[in-house]
């Protein structure tokens, strides 16, 4: 009995320590949870700042303050106007209009003048930052009676992000060959990498040269303005048609054709006069020798027969 006794208490122990130790696990395994899930909120991210700014820009829009930021301000546009402009005095009316450009922070890119009459026109190409545009699109309508005016714009911000990554890749790319020829042992290996790293340079300058070009246009507009003077056509002639048309047409270039071809026989005709003149009356005289009759030779008469004398 006494034996028996002790197993059972024995076995009882056995079970009440196995139910300790298993509560204990589960409040422990409780804990860590509780230990992790706060260490993970409290912890920086494992990659720095750029983590936690890439893991913010996949964020959806209503996640705060890590969404990517669409205004209008913050895109590439690219400006540029083409505006014409009748003024009373076509060159005032130019100085004017550069210093327009010039006290908004920009420059003169081309200018080109046609006569100093009232039909005077002048073609100016002006470079004003983007900011400032339309102010001085306006200033410059100011000048005189503005006859047209065209305004284009082009979104490039998808093309400048998309030059951005590649330029970075390619830097990249520029580095790791960079390390390999360093590395090099061969001469073989060293020809390679110094070719392929030659390469990578230059597309890499040509990408930072679009990125150049791509900064210029949008950081600076162009305005090509058109100061016309008073008596200087407005609008281009319509092209038109018609048998009034056509037969105008063959007109003048039937007067071209005979303007040109008596051109070219004026230019000739002293030619023809000194060489045609010796070349005809050479021609002239031979046929006369031609013509002329031969002298006929006389012709002497025969010997007389002597007269026979019969026998007798």
């Amino acid at each position: 009995m006494d034996g028996q006794v002790g197993r059972r208490r024995s076995a009882l122990l056995a079970a009440t320590t196995l139910a300790a130790a298993l509560a204990l696990t589960g409040c422990g395994a409780g804990d860590g949870a509780q230990d992790s899930a706060g260490s993970a909120a409290e912890a920086p991210p494992a990659n720095g700042g750029e983590a936690g700014r890439d893991a913010a820009a996949g964020a959806p829009e209503g996640a705060g303050a890590g969404a990517p930021d669409l205004r209008v301000d913050q895109r590439a546009i690219i400006y540029t106007g083409r505006m014409r402009v009748q003024v009373d005095d076509v060159d005032s009316a130019a100085r004017e209009a550069t210093a327009v450009a010039i006290q908004a922070g920009g420059f003169v890119g081309g200018d080109q003048r046609r006569s100093a009459d009232a039909d005077a026109v002048a073609e100016l190409e002006l470079r004003v930052p983007a900011a400032k545009f339309t102010g001085v699109v306006e200033e410059i309508a100011k000048l005189g009676q503005q006859q047209s005016r065209q305004i284009d714009t082009q979104d490039v911000t998808e093309e400048s992000v998309d030059l951005e990554a590649r330029i970075t890749s390619q830097r990249a790319r520029v580095e790791s060959a960079r390390r390999l020829l360093s590395r090099a042992t061969s001469i073989t290996d060293l020809v390679s990498l110094e070719n392929e790293l030659g390469r990578r340079e230059a597309d890499l300058a040509s990408l930072e040269a679009k990125k150049r070009r791509l900064a210029d246009l949008t950081a600076l507009s162009t305005i090509t303005v058109s100061l016309a003077g008073p008596a200087a056509k407005d609008t281009e002639e319509e092209a038109e048609t018609g048998f009034l048309v056509g037969l105008r047409g063959g007109w003048k270039a039937f007067v071209v054709s005979m303007t040109v071809l008596l051109t070219v026989l004026g230019a000739l005709l002293p030619w023809l006069v000194a060489i045609g003149v010796p070349l005809v009356a050479l021609l002239v005289v031979l046929r006369r020798r031609r013509k002329s009759p031969a002298p006929v030779a006389p012709v002497s008469a025969p010997p007389p027969v002597p007269a026979t004398r019969s026998a007798p």
